[in-house]
């Protein structure tokens, strides 16, 4: 999940191929290696710098409309690295028994439908805007419900309009590029879309969550990067929009290149759903400012550029959560001990629990009383 693998072996080894096999990959070029990692660290920064606001505006619609979002409790975020272990090592072991191409072949269907689900709610606005005047906006509302003597519950209730069932077209032209072709261009249209969307609607609701979550991938990232082979060959084999991918031949083969870098969409999300959390701590201290955002944007940078050194550098396969984590984490809150909000970074919650409000209510009611 959480790996930057560069798909490179050493000059030797590729000259080697190359004399005993005419369709071996080309050794990457200075000017392509520097291409690839460019692209994929601003790849990975646009989902986080709009999902990241993105989350701020649907926090606030949850709030107006009333919303009680399941969120993550201590528990969880302890249990989330178990959890994404016994599902990596179930899946590698998938991949020994089983053909790789019938697993990929399920997955692609699986991923297909939830990549244009995903395109559809993040391209909805823009498509909306551009589809011709001459084609009407004309709502429509599905609804069905389950009846009973106690009243009926709703299993379906979704409201759509023509325009977006045209941007569901529109989407799916893309799917199908990406079930035809499985082109990398069509699957980082689509990995894009779900690091967006992860950004914005899984919100992290305290910083001690958010700091439980990810030490424990800290650790879990390292464990099965460096103390296994399970992570890399699980990227590899995995043929699905998990990852997004810039052909390091780009410069030699154009669009038809295939020696590919790759980011997994978890050192994307991870960190990302924690900078939006800043960013609402940000936006709960009204400043005026997004300090604690922009300072953890950089170090996520930082930290990005860091797991892209040390890979070229040592030519393997680097557990990017290694470098990430300690620059998402450390970083504000040093800046928060140097400010002096320490204390509000961590009483601070998306949505307060009743026991936090009923507190809340005291102290207030004891402060008017004195």
């Amino acid at each position: 999940m959480a790996d930057v693998v560069k798909e490179v072996v050493g000059h030797n080894e590729n000259l080697t191929e190359n004399v005993t096999n005419t369709t071996a990959k080309i050794p990457a070029t200075p000017e392509g290696m520097a291409v690839a990692y460019g692209s994929l660290v601003i790849m990975a920064l646009l989902p986080i710098f709009f999902g990241a606001f993105r989350s701020v505006k649907h926090h606030k619609e949850q709030k107006e409309s009333g919303e009680k979002p399941e969120t993550m409790s201590h528990k969880d975020a302890a249990m989330f690295p178990i959890i994404a272990s016994a599902a990596l090592f179930g899946l590698y072991i998938f991949f020994q028994i089983f053909s790789k191409e019938y697993i990929n072949l399920l997955l692609t269907g699986y991923f297909f439908f939830l990549g244009i689900l995903a395109l559809c709610h993040l391209m909805s606005p823009v498509i909306s805007s551009l589809v011709p005047a001459a084609i009407p906006n004309i709502p429509f509302h599905l609804h069905f419900t389950q009846g009973g003597p106690d009243g009926d519950d709703d299993l379906i209730n979704y409201r759509f309009s023509s325009h977006d069932v045209v941007c569901l077209v529109c989407c799916s032209v893309v799917g199908a590029w990406y079930l035809i072709k499985k082109h990398w261009i069509a699957n980082n249209l689509f990995g894009i879309a779900f690091a967006i969307n992860g950004v914005e609607l899984l919100h992290l609701n305290n910083v001690v969550t958010g700091c439980i979550l990810l030490c424990g991938l800290f650790v879990y990232d390292i464990f099965w990067v460096f103390g296994t082979n399970v992570m890399v060959t699980v990227a590899k084999s995995f043929e699905a929009p998990i990852k997004l991918v810039f052909p390091q031949d780009l410069l030699e083969q154009g669009l038809s290149a295939s020696n590919f870098a790759m980011l997994g969409l978890g050192d994307i999300v991870i960190p990302g759903i924690f900078i939006a959390l800043l960013l609402r701590f940000d936006n709960s201290l009204k400043r005026n400012s997004n300090t604690y955002f922009y300072v953890t944007f950089i170090a996520y940078f930082m930290g990005l550029m860091a797991t892209i050194f040390v890979m070229h550098v040592f030519k393997h396969a680097q557990p990017a959560l290694l470098y990430l984590v300690p620059a998402c984490l450390g970083t504000p809150l040093l800046l928060a001990l140097l400010k002096g909000d320490i204390k509000a970074m961590f009483q601070y919650e998306d949505h307060p629990s009743e026991k936090t409000s009923e507190t809340t209510e005291s102290k207030t009611e004891a402060k008017k009383e004195k």
